[in-house]
Formats: structure tokens, sequence, C-alpha cells
């Protein structure tokens, strides 16, 4: 498999700082993105810590590890280096008065192979657009996810809940934290969407797959996607972080020979 990488974060039209951060390493396949909270400026510390610490430390592993890893001891690096991330984001708020309280939503993965090994914590998202269809992949660690799995409001009456942005867990907030993993069969022609709740909130999912389907690359993609959220009002920081699946050359080669082309 080819992977294709390419980030755009924006403050949005109603905050002057942006508390999200996005982190790509192509040489491993891992990406990462983070929706910061806390005081002033502490959300931007936090998110920028999570992607800096878990970037560097789980691309050096993998590194290290090289293809002779499996998908079950590169989900348990990632478990480490989330967890210690957690915690040194949880001590840098414990020791600092002005990041008290600080934290952060986490979306991380790693292509390996045909594989995507998928981390996330809170509710910013991951989307798959697979043969015409959007897919959400993450299940929001929310207030509002909990009412909806309870059967309390239908997904209509979450579109305007006041409770949107109420998290069950987040990054550094607590000396532990869990972060739920997933595995998921990559396929060529498959693009994945890492976003902020600042996407998400504002741009419909119907919306979002028409800017996905439109025939243009994957930077432009991503600004039509930021520009949609700001042009709904952008009230909350924009990230997205776009991943496109195409097959090798040796495997188009390959297929050609065989179809005798």
């Amino acid at each position: 498999m080819n992977y294709h990488f390419c980030a755009r974060t924006d403050p949005g039209r109603a905050r002057e700082n942006n508390e999200d951060s996005v982190a790509i390493d192509g040489v491993t396949r891992t990406v990462v993105l983070a929706d910061g909270m806390g005081g002033y400026n502490a959300g931007e510390v936090a998110s920028g810590m999570a992607t800096a610490f878990i970037k560097s430390e789980l691309s050096r592993w993998l590194l290290e590890a090289g293809a002779g890893a499996n998908i079950r001891e590169v989900r348990r690096a990632m478990e480490i280096c989330v967890d210690n991330a957690n915690l040194s984001i949880f001590n840098a708020a414990s020791s600092n008065a002005q990041y008290s309280g600080m934290g952060t939503t986490l979306v991380v993965g790693v292509f390996t192979g045909d594989k995507l090994l998928l981390g996330h914590i809170g509710d910013s998202r991951c989307y798959r657009w697979r043969a015409g269809v959007l897919e959400q992949i993450t299940k929001d660690h929310s207030l509002l996810q909990e009412q909806m799995d309870a059967g309390l409001i239908t997904p209509e009456q979450a579109a305007t809940s006041s409770i949107k942005n109420l998290v069950t867990r987040a990054l550094g907030v607590e000396d532990v934290v869990e972060l739920e993993v997933n595995e998921y069969a990559v396929q060529a022609g498959d693009l994945y969407l890492l976003c902020s709740d600042g996407l998400s909130d504002m741009v419909a999912d119907t919306a979002i797959a028409r800017i996905i389907a439109a025939e243009s690359g994957l930077e432009q993609k991503a600004i039509q996607l930021v520009d949609a959220a700001n042009e709904n009002g952008g009230r909350d920081n924009i990230s997205v972080l776009m991943v496109g699946v195409s097959e090798s050359a040796e495997k188009r080669g390959l297929i050609a020979r065989l179809l005798g082309k």
C-alpha cells in the first residue's frame, strides 16, 4: 500500500488561540490529532505535549522494531506511549498552577501494511471513506454519546444538545486513562479523516462526504473541510488530518501483467 498524508489546522472564527494540534510521521505512517482543554493557554500546552510526545516515542519504537513487529506489539507500544504522555501532562498540570486541570482529546493511528491500528480518547474522531460511503469508525467518549446509547435522546436531538462538548475521557486529567484501540483492514482507495469537534460539530457528515467525494487532491479536500466549518460559524478550532491509500506501483504492475495490459 502507498499512503499519502496531509493536515490542516485553523483557529476558527470565534477563538484567538488554537488548542488543537496535529502530527504526522510519514516514515512510520503514524498520525496523531489532539484537541486541548483547560485554562488560559493550557489546552494548547496539553495538545502540543500529546502530539509531540506520542509521535516521537511511538515513531522511535516503530523504527527500532522494524518490519518484524506484529500488530499486538504495535498495540502495546501505542498503549505505553499514550500512558506515558498522559502521566507527563498530568504531572505538568499538577506542578504548575496555570496548567491545573488541563487535558486533551486524542486520536492516534499507525498504518502497518494493510492494517490500521487506531486509538482514541474523547470526542475527536476518525472517519473512513470507502467505496463512496463515509463511516465514523470511532465512537465519542462523551456524555452525549452515552445518552444516545441509552436511548435517552435521538441523533436529531443530539445535534442541538447543550452538552455536546462534555467528554467522559481525556488525556492528562487523571494519572491513568483508558485508550480505546481497534484494528481495521485497509483497502486501496480508502481515505481516512481524523478531526477535532471543530469540524464534526460545524459540518454535517453528509456535507463532509460531499467534499471527500469531489475530484480533488487531499490538500484541497482538507482546505474545503476547514472552509466549510468556518462558513458555518467556526465556533471552535478546526483540525483535519487526512490519509489517502493507493495500491503500490509493484502491485498495479503485477495486476496489469496478469490482465495482459
